[in-house]
């Protein structure tokens, strides 16, 4: 098989798990609308991907937990502790798994919350941001809880590790997103970007250093100012890696969209990398990274938006921190919502 036909296999596998995820929402007709699909159907995916990561190490994290509790260690000792043994940077105490959760329909709500509180602050953040747990409380009153645990249970929704690689749940979570959007009646683009069109971006970024690289390998940091899931990112680890398998990247992202965000430090997470380089905000009024600096910028801003709330703050960062440098005046007036120095 060409690499041209098996990435067209690559993208129909991928597009086709997504839409057998995506059936999932058929449970929700009449409770949610269409474009409430998403509320339910992207963080139960993280959820899932997180329980079948987490499956292998569940019942070691779970014994661990209640011996530390015994012996009263807290705070980030029992968090060190707790993500060794689970050989992930995260970790869920509970004694619930999503198998175990619909053992007993009638205790599904009790059930579920003891299970999402059993997770590590930093999947607490996720589930927050999602805003979670409104959606559960709906759920729960609309008697779809359990059905929708008991399709995320199933054959479809399996995303174990060893069945789905990490750049592929990162393109499913894409899709899914992509979904939400249409949905919406939004512009698929303002959160879907191509693989093609990333894998031509690292490629032009990574070029002028590639020899070195190949023959040195590389430590660098990468950022994006509007990573939306981070599929960017993780696509230049991967082309690092291609060159040379020794090579090491660091990635930093901030994104606004509170569930894009999740989505972003999920993958990050699972992936072992640096989710805690995954921020929340908005580059233009709120710019986490200043000061910093970084080896790569890469990013695909959603250009065209309106930003007359940031223009104000955004022009006194000009006439401080830019006085001196020359800027076009069509890239002052263009920028969307990318970093407001950092491209220029």
């Amino acid at each position: 098989m060409s690499m041209n036909e098996l990435q067209k296999q690559t993208n129909a596998n991928i597009q086709a798990k997504a839409n057998l995820i995506w059936e999932i929402a058929t449970h929700l007709v009449g409770l949610f609308k269409p474009h409430e699909y998403g509320k339910v159907i992207l963080p139960m995916t993280v959820l899932k991907r997180f329980d079948d990561a987490l499956k292998e190490t569940k019942d070691a994290v779970v014994e661990m937990a209640k011996k530390l509790d015994e012996q009263h260690v807290e705070g980030a000792a029992r968090d060190g502790i707790l993500c060794t043994v689970a050989k992930r940077d995260f970790y869920n105490t509970s004694s619930f798994d999503f198998a175990k959760l619909i053992v007993e329909p009638d205790k599904i709500e009790d059930y579920f919350e003891e299970y999402l509180q059993g997770f590590s602050d930093n999947v607490k953040d996720i589930i927050e941001n999602f805003d979670f747990d409104n959606t559960v409380k709906l759920m729960v009153k609309g008697g779809v809880l359990f059905v929708t645990l008991q399709e995320f249970n199933s054959a479809k929704a399996d995303m174990s590790p060893d069945k789905i690689t990490f750049a592929d749940m990162g393109y499913i979570f894409e899709e899914l997103i992509r979904k939400f959007s249409e949905s919406y009646d939004e512009q698929a683009g303002a959160h879907f970007t191509s693989r093609d069109i990333i894998y031509l971006m690292t490629e032009l970024l990574v070029a002028p250093e590639k020899t070195d690289i190949m023959k040195n390998g590389c430590t660098k940091t990468a950022y994006d100012m509007a990573m939306g899931t981070s599929q960017m990112l993780g696509c230049l680890t991967e082309r690092l890696k291609e060159i040379n398998s020794e090579a090491d990247l660091t990635c930093f992202g901030q994104e606004f969209n509170p569930e894009t965000y999740a989505i972003a430090k999920a993958d990050m997470l699972i992936k072992g990398g640096n989710a805690s380089g995954m921020k929340y905000g908005d580059t233009l009024s709120n710019d986490v990274f200043d000061g910093y600096e970084f080896d790569y910028i890469i990013s695909n801003p959603p250009f065209g938006i309106d930003w007359k709330r940031e223009k104000k703050l955004l022009k006194k960062k000009q006439s401080v921190a830019m006085k001196d440098v020359l800027v076009p005046e069509f890239l002052r007036f263009q920028m969307g919502r990318c970093c407001s120095c950092s491209m220029v």
